[in-house]
């Protein structure tokens, strides 16, 4: 029963495989000449340390590409602070004060262990954002450390294979991988259950194929303790021998998936390399020719009379090399070098465009909107940056959707299997535990710049009003307007006062200034009665 499940999993799997052969081809030639060290779609046993930039001549796409990754990590998943949070579903119950201080501590406990050192969460997801970039797909594999915690690992795109539902939600993944025959002997749930091959390989570095699979569970049963209630069946099969070594489940989604754009009808996404594909074969070209034109200039060939008064002496052409007998009797130069007069600054020029072309494909001219300009006035760069969150806008925004929501879920779902997250208050429980992502990125705020660029706008065209008539000011309220414009140019919460401080410091320095009248309006009386205290003390002095 096991090897009819392992065979029918592996036959499935091959179609998959098959069935993608154009993309390999495609996303080789992108990795080729955009990402050199994931060179790997059409073999993955390649020698390890070989070299891989002989088709490089040009590094604007290899270092566009690691722009666009820090970028998307920026505005995304910044590390430096929190770019999400979570709440109730129900307005309502968003003011429950347990349901508030349940979620900020889950919300704390999310990031303190996404983000533990063994986690590894910043690096694995830097590098899925370069393959999303470089090939327009990027998986991470998100399970439960053995110590405890959570644990990341970007997944090679010539790993993994996916499929979708009728949705079009990424819920299936083949996972061909290799494993060292002394790995594959020291998993435990894998004892006596390797074929005889690996099990007694005789060099223990040996790499062989195994798969994961992971696909909706058929016989799903939400009743059941064990594997089969989850809603993610799971299996562990050794290609070598079509072997079932595990099954077990999962009740999230373990590989979230992201995908730059998709064109119809197709599963994998299209990259800005894709895009910009042409520019860069063509400026590779270019930075060929170039090389050959600079070096002819620099070092040009040797032109020679062929009249054999040379009397066969090859010429030196080292620096400060002496050649006797190179000028005829009548002093004219028997050699000279050949000018070919190519205009290389022209090649420069042109070149310098598809080196545009491409920046501009992998959105790094986008990012430098604001740092062109450092002496524009605020209402310039909050406009600046409204614009540029409305271009990056639907792009970033399908990665929080496709891949952080189904990311957040695998991370929440495991924490709670540990235990490490609260008990929920009873307000929560009774609704069920429905709750949804706050997402607080830098793109977000981008998005809000246009309430704050409103704001600046309006203060700007109110304020020759306002010296006709000053009560046109009332319109704004300056305290939410404030909070807006630091929440727009990313101050960090902690810094900025909460509603009822700012109250609590209104009422203290209204107490403040009404104890300074008291005191202002007592000051004449005082004034007077010390007057009369003199005068009267002069009149009843000692008699002469």
């Amino acid at each position: 029963m096991n090897d009819d499940k392992a065979q029918a999993l592996i036959r499935e799997f091959e179609l998959l495989r098959g069935s993608r052969g154009t993309w390999e081809n495609h996303w080789q030639e992108i990795a080729e000449r955009v990402m050199p060290r994931a060179d790997t779609f059409h073999n993955l046993r390649q020698t390890k340390g070989e070299k891989k930039t002989e088709k490089i001549f040009d590094s604007t796409a290899v270092i566009a590409l690691e722009r666009f990754a820090s970028a998307m990590e920026s505005m995304l998943t910044p590390r430096n602070s929190k770019w999400h949070g979570l709440r109730a579903s129900s307005p309502e119950l968003n003011q429950d004060h347990d349901v508030k201080l349940w979620f900020e501590e889950v919300t704390r406990l999310l990031f303190a262990y996404r983000y533990s050192p063994k986690a590894n969460f910043a690096s694995q997801t830097h590098e899925t954002y370069m393959q999303l970039g470089a090939f327009g797909s990027g998986s991470l594999f998100v399970d439960e450390n053995t110590r405890g915690g959570i644990r990341y690992r970007s997944i090679h795109l010539g790993e993994i294979y996916y499929a979708e539902d009728h949705q079009g939600t990424v819920n299936r993944a083949y996972r061909c991988f290799q494993m060292q025959a002394q790995a594959a002997q020291q998993k435990p749930e894998w004892e006596g259950k390797l074929p005889e091959k690996i099990a007694k390989a005789k060099n223990p570095f040996e790499e062989f194929e195994f798969l994961h699979v992971v696909m909706p569970r058929e016989d799903y049963d939400p009743t059941r303790a064990d594997f089969k209630g989850m809603e993610f069946a799971s299996y562990y099969i050794a290609v070598e021998g079509k072997t079932l070594l595990s099954e077990g489940g999962y009740t999230t989604f373990p590989y979230p998936t992201g995908r730059y754009t998709t064109a119809p009808n197709e599963i994998y996404g299209r990259s800005p390399a894709m895009a910009a594909l042409a520019d860069i074969k063509m400026l590779n070209e270019m930075s060929k020719t170039d090389i050959r034109a600079v070096h002819k200039l620099v070092d040009p060939p040797i032109l020679l009379h062929n009249d054999g008064l040379l009397g066969g002496i090859r010429p030196r052409v080292t620096p400060n090399a002496v050649n006797y007998g190179m000028v005829s009797p009548d002093g004219r130069p028997l050699m000279q070098p050949f000018y070919s007069g190519a205009r290389v600054d022209i090649a420069e020029e042109k070149m310098d465009k598809r080196r545009q072309s491409i920046n501009d494909a992998f959105l790094v001219t986008l990012f430098q909107i604001l740092v062109e300009n450092p002496r524009m006035t605020a209402t310039e760069a909050l406009l600046r940056a409204q614009e540029k969150g409305a271009l990056l806008g639907p792009t970033m925004g399908r990665q929080q959707s496709e891949f952080q929501g189904p990311l957040i879920e695998r991370e929440l779902d495991i924490l709670m299997r540990q235990g490490v997250i609260p008990p929920m208050p009873g307000a929560l429980i009774e609704a069920q535990g429905e709750y949804e992502i706050e997402y607080d990125s830098p793109l977000n705020r981008l998005q809000r710049a246009e309430d704050a660029a409103g704001i600046a706008r309006t203060l700007e065209m109110l304020t020759p009003l306002a010296q006709i008539d000053p009560s046109v000011l009332l319109t704004i309220n300056p305290q939410e307007a404030s909070r807006i414009v630091a929440e727009v140019n990313g101050v960090p919460a902690m810094a900025i006062r909460s509603r009822d401080e700012v109250q609590k410091l209104l009422e203290a320095q209204q107490q403040a200034e009404e104890q300074q009248r008291q005191i202002e309006q007592m000051q004449p009386a005082a004034t007077a009665v010390k007057d009369l205290a003199e005068s009267q003390a002069m009149l009843s002095g000692p008699a002469q």
